[in-house]
């Protein structure tokens, strides 16, 4: 499949790179960059995290897509599922003529309408290997743009499954990543998983490694998180950690440190290596994000807005960082601020997608924290800001010429 599969572009990013700077790019977000990351305009001061946004991995994505569309003019174009977890960035996609192939209500891709004649782009998270063999029988084009990331992860469930290590996974078990991550114990012989979406899930794991749980009731609340014929017992003997890279970075060290401590209760310190591997692969852009957005919080703010998909797993963690100091408003896109009614729409914390609440813009919030997740463009955080000054009377050249004294 060598001449079929792409997984380092075209060649292409000076041809498409004034593309990306019209659809993605935010002027009023370089310049407050520019400025210690702090605007004051008016009665209101915007700060923005040091990190935030686009990380490596999407753009490369995005920018792989694009190159796809100039490489392959005349072909067919199809996407397994979202390319990354942007509403703004995926219709993007369909603008170009990529058909978006979605999964049924079971997660499963049909792959029926692709033929040799086509191409095919692998998202960000990557697909399962079932998924990639099919396409692989198919013989169509694949480029593939899964983040450098996912693939470390993906190595280091390899070699616990290799090794005869049960991959515990820190992750959301209807996650495409997660999927595409534990798919990749399949390849050996015996290689297991299970999946855990918190500590407390993680709880009930270790009480079992502890001999203190009840493995039929274990069994039960995991059947959808674990490999087939998943044995309790003789799985969790031996354990490697892994996770999703785009949890929350405390919470996965946190797991890994609780699952040590089963081992060693179960085992003894002296037989640990025998039974316990750990490896951080929280991917460094979701760290960085996450890390800029607790420095962000411990100044003084009235208000925080979250940019970022509502099925964006980095974004709702960094939601959920912000929720715990100051009022947090997660929103899916600009759009969500609307300038005329005053309100602004967005998710509840914790909830599912489909939870939004619609509370009016106040004049008590003067000192305004932005952050996004990775997978938000610029320009849509800076129309996001824009759009909370017009709800205060602020147009957009005060803004500039604020950015401009501040220099």
């Amino acid at each position: 499949m060598t001449d079929q599969y792409f997984r380092r572009g075209f060649g292409l990013k000076k041809e498409i790179a004034g593309t990306l700077v019209t659809e993605y790019h935010s002027d009023l977000v370089e310049r407050i960059r520019e400025t210690d990351s702090t605007m004051t305009a008016g009665p209101l001061t915007f700060r923005l995290a040091k990190e935030f946004g686009f990380c490596y991995g999407v753009d490369r994505a995005v920018e792989y897509a694009y190159e796809t569309r100039r490489k392959f003019p005349e072909k067919r174009l199809f996407l397994v599922g979202e390319i990354i977890h942007n509403p703004h960035v995926n219709n993007k996609m369909m603008e170009m003529g990529i058909e978006v192939i979605m999964a049924s209500d079971d997660g499963a891709f049909d792959f029926s309408m692709v033929n040799s004649d086509d191409a095919v782009i692998l998202p960000a998270f990557g697909v399962s290997v079932a998924d990639f063999k099919r396409l692989e029988d198919i013989g169509c084009v694949v480029v593939d743009t899964t983040c450098g990331s996912v693939l470390n992860v993906w190595k280091r469930v390899q070699q616990y499954a290799k090794n005869g290590f049960t991959s515990v996974v820190h992750g959301k078990y209807y996650h495409e990543e997660t999927k595409a991550t534990v798919s990749q114990v399949e390849k050996f012989e015996g290689g297991s998983y299970i999946i855990v979406r918190d500590m407390d899930e993680a709880e009930l794991v270790c009480e079992f490694i502890e001999k203190r749980g009840d493995g039929v009731a274990l069994a039960e609340r995991f059947s959808n998180a674990v490999s087939p014929g998943f044995i309790s017992d003789a799985k969790l003997e031996r354990i490697g950690i892994a996770n999703q890279t785009t949890m929350l970075s405390n919470e996965s060290l946190e797991i890994a440190a609780r699952f040590r401590r089963a081992i060693v209760a179960r085992y003894g310190e002296d037989s640990i290596a025998d039974h316990f591997k750990t490896f951080d692969t929280i991917c460094s852009a979701t760290q960085e994000r996450q890390d800029a957005v607790i420095d962000l919080i411990a100044e003084p703010l009235d208000a925080m807005v979250v940019i970022g998909g509502y099925n964006s797993s980095n974004t709702n963690n960094l939601a959920t960082i912000c929720a715990e100091k100051v009022k947090t408003f997660h929103i899916k896109d600009s759009t969500c601020i609307d300038v005329e009614s005053g309100m602004i729409s967005h998710k509840l914390l914790g909830k599912a997608d489909a939870d939004i609440v619609e509370e009016p813009w106040t004049d008590d919030f003067n000192v305004i924290g932005v952050t996004a997740g990775a997978s938000t463009p610029n320009n849509k955080i800076g129309d996001a800001i824009e759009r909370v000054m017009a709800i205060r009377g602020i147009d957009l050249p005060e803004a500039y010429v604020a950015v401009a004294n501040a220099d």
